[in-house]
């Protein structure tokens, strides 16, 4: 009798470890299997053109976008000041011309003024950099009065002159800006242009 139990008892452990062996193997097989289908592209994974790749093109157009209207903005910028500074050249050039042309043409001016032509020239040039639309006769105009009033009103100087026609007064304007009444401005300013008329005559 006992040994009967016996047996049956391995008979029923042999019976469940069977058991547990077919089902462990299809498990297995699911899992590991090369049998089964490729995982979809799409299934869980980032799609297509996404991950590093795709951020660094994001970043680069909106860069790209930053930068090209920084640099449009710049280029703006600087072209403008590039051409304010053509155009101020183009108009010292353009009365430093006219300054030589005029001195070559009265040779005897400066003298009569009692100055000479190269003072006249180096002093025009210089006043050119602070104003270049500055005309040769305003020059001139102003080196005379500054002269002529230097003792009378010391601070009606050629330098104050040219300052205030730098900055958009005329020589009228300037002189009673500077303390005289507008007939003294006015008789002041024809006195220098008569002052020049009379010197290229020479």
């Amino acid at each position: 009798m006992q040994r009967q139990i016996i047996r049956s008892s391995i008979l029923v452990l042999a019976c469940v470890s069977l058991m547990g062996l077919q089902t462990t193997v299809p498990a297995q097989g699911r899992g590991h299997g090369s049998g089964g289908p490729p995982p979809h592209p799409g299934g869980g994974g980032p799609p297509a053109g996404a991950g590093v790749d795709r951020g660094i093109g994001m970043s680069s157009t909106r860069s790209n976008g930053r930068a090209d209207m920084g640099r449009a903005t710049a280029s703006d910028r600087s072209n403008g000041r590039s051409d304010a500074g053509l155009e101020r050249a183009r108009l010292q050039r353009e009365n430093a011309e006219q300054a030589n042309k005029e001195l070559g043409e009265h040779p005897g001016m400066a003298r009569a003024l009692h100055t000479t032509a190269n003072d006249l020239r180096s002093g025009y040039q210089a006043a050119l950099a602070t104003n270049p639309s500055l005309k040769f006769g305003q020059y001139v105009a102003a080196t005379r009065i500054g002269a002529n009033f230097r003792t009378r009103h010391p601070n009606i100087t050629t330098s104050a002159i040219l300052a205030g026609l730098a900055g958009g007064r005329s020589i009228g304007q300037t002189l009673q800006d500077l303390g005289l009444s507008k007939q003294e401005a006015n008789d002041a300013k024809n006195g220098a242009e008569r002052e020049i008329k009379e010197a290229k005559r020479h």
